[in-house]
């Protein structure tokens, strides 16, 4: 059987995940809505390239993650495996995990520009572990996030024991681990999983206004102050203190933080550049 093409294969896989950059915001978006956005391994790896060009790229400001149809993630396709995959032996599945699920959770993490989830249907299993990796978390009101890897026998991964105690503490979090019940939207916000549930027919408007606030904002100083805010979960005291002094030191030599001060003297409005 002939094999598709490179440019065949990348136009394919553009069709399922849908890019495109408009007023400093990278719009990634998931779209195999036949399948509840199951996401394959190779979605997976075009998410982590997209990632990768946000960070890279200076014009890009923000990013959003979202999905078409009625679910946002409904995990990864256990169907589509690796292309490599083949007889499985022991390191073989703590591999696949690294270099998988894990990857594309520390992409949302490490992205040097803040990354806003809109969560429009169902999140579950390394789904909701990539909306709960964002910096800002939307989510319509028809939205379910579900912790299924207990349902099917299963250990969370993708960084799920990693990111629900820090964001909820350990009890809340092996509530939703251990039974795997789906959490309505509302009760996410609640719970503090959530910044916001919005009507369905609002969710991309609110993307858009608060993607394109983050994107009108002071860049570089957002990702210092998101790289702070990731480390200090994981650092002492003193640690903390030695990041954030270095990353005021940084900071200063932006153009965005002399543009803010001189704005506070001139008592005007900032006008931010993104460097």
């Amino acid at each position: 059987m002939p094999q598709p093409s490179p440019d065949e294969s990348l136009s394919s896989l553009d069709s399922l995940v849908l890019h495109a950059t408009d007023n400093g915001v990278s719009w990634i978006t998931l779209n195999r809505p036949e399948a509840m956005n199951a996401v394959t391994w190779d979605q997976r790896e075009r998410v982590i390239a997209l990632l990768a060009e946000a960070s890279a790229d200076p014009d890009v400001r923000a990013v959003v993650i979202t999905a078409t149809g009625k679910g946002f993630c409904a995990g990864a396709d256990l169907r589509g495996g690796s292309p490599d995959s083949g007889e499985r032996v022991v390191g073989d599945v703590a591999r696949m995990i690294r270099l998988g699920a894990q990857r594309l959770i520390a992409a949302v993490q490490d992205c040097e520009k803040p990354v806003l989830a809109a969560v429009n249907g169902t999140a579950a299993g390394i789904g909701a572990h990539l909306a709960l990796a964002c910096d800002l978390v939307l989510a319509a009101e028809s939205a379910r996030f579900i912790e299924v890897f207990a349902r099917r026998g299963l250990v969370p991964d993708g960084g799920g024991a990693y990111l629900l105690p820090r964001l909820i503490g350990p009890q809340r979090a092996k509530e939703l681990m251990f039974f795997g019940d789906a959490l309505p939207a509302t009760d996410a916000e609640r719970l503090g999983l959530v910044n916001r549930v919005v009507p369905d027919d609002q969710l991309a408007k609110t993307a858009r206004d608060w993607s394109e606030r983050l994107a009108s904002g002071p860049t570089r100083a957002l990702a210092l102050t998101k790289s702070l805010i990731n480390a200090s979960l994981d650092s002492d005291r003193t640690t903390a203190f030695a990041a954030e002094a270095t990353a005021q030191e940084l900071n200063m030599t932006t153009y965005d933080a002399n543009e803010g001060v001189a704005s506070f003297v001139e008592r005007r409005k900032p006008e931010f550049r993104g460097r």
